[in-house]
């Protein structure tokens, strides 16, 4: 409305406008007039409610979502397109700080996967190390396919502590430093990891708070995205100069956020590749550091 655009004019997907990514710190965003009539306060007919963590004195996102299971179709449906049905893995999480605070989305998308996993071995850590280390000795003995996933800081300070050689895991980093060391480039840290887990990729996951869908990298970085999801690029100093290729400021288009917004312009810098893959660089320079930041270059 605000940009005067008509959507009967719309043809193309570059034409549509993006949202921002910050509005939802500052703004209730749904897509139909009854929810917007909801005080941010009301929650009692959302499911669920995704938090970011911020940094001090800094707001929040906040996302509501009105129906968890659309959420978690999404979810579900994306990782068996990457990695097979979740029944064959067991689930062991590592995330320190969003295991300490209500809301993360993170830390609801590792307890659904979990659920439908239903392992005896799936869990939570945030400091228990030696527990980690010996659960995963013993996945490892029993040949039990395993997924470890883990905030990036938390996986580097495991890996130096507990070297493993990992042969039926699978260890995926959903990015994230929130200061706790120097910043480094994917492409380092996954080596650290390669290293110290005696293994040849180590994969990587691209969510956010203000999503229902991800995106999946299994070597290198280069992430391919659900089927819910498209990522498309826009010019860093012209926002509604979007193409389907190149390098820039990435907006997404998210198909599962029919209760909030599915055109969303986010803070993340990348490059996207013919092929429709893309690698995410860093962040825009005034943009602040969020806990579901990915490493700058």
């Amino acid at each position: 409305m605000a940009l005067k655009i008509d959507p009967a004019k719309v043809l193309h997907v570059c034409q549509i406008p993006f949202l921002p990514v910050s509005f939802f710190k500052t703004h209730k965003i749904v897509s139909t007039p009854d929810l917007a009539d909801q005080s941010l306060a009301d929650s009692d007919n959302t499911d669920l409610i995704f938090e970011s963590s911020g940094t001090t004195g800094e707001t929040p996102s906040r996302h509501f979502i009105w129906d968890a299971g659309i959420y978690e179709k999404s979810l579900l449906s994306g990782f068996n397109q990457f990695y097979g049905a979740l029944d064959q893995y067991a689930i062991l999480a590592l995330l320190p700080s969003y295991l300490e605070r209500k809301n993360a989305s993170l830390v609801h998308m590792a307890k659904t996967l979990m659920e439908q996993s239903g392992h005896p071995e799936n869990g939570f850590y945030i400091n228990e190390w030696e527990q980690l280390h010996h659960t995963l000795g013993r996945l490892e003995q029993q040949g039990q396919k395993t997924l470890l996933l883990g905030v990036t800081f938390a996986l580097l300070d495991f890996a130096v502590a507990y070297p493993l050689t990992l042969k039926n895991t699978l260890v995926i980093e959903t990015g994230g430093m929130k200061g706790r060391r120097e910043e480094l480039t994917r492409s380092e840290v996954h080596n650290m990891l390669k290293q110290q887990f005696d293994l040849g990729q180590i994969h990587s996951e691209y969510g956010m708070t203000e999503l229902l869908s991800q995106a999946y990298a299994k070597a290198e970085g280069i992430f391919s995205c659900t089927n819910t999801m498209k990522v498309l690029m826009r010019d860093i100093n012209d926002p509604l100069d979007v193409k389907e290729t190149g390098t820039g400021c990435i907006n997404i288009i998210d198909l599962a956020n029919i209760h909030s917004c599915s055109f969303i312009a986010t803070d993340d810098i990348g490059t996207i590749a013919p092929d429709g893959t893309f690698e995410v660089l860093g962040r825009m320079d005034h943009s602040a550091l969020r806990g579901c930041s990915l490493m700058a270059m």
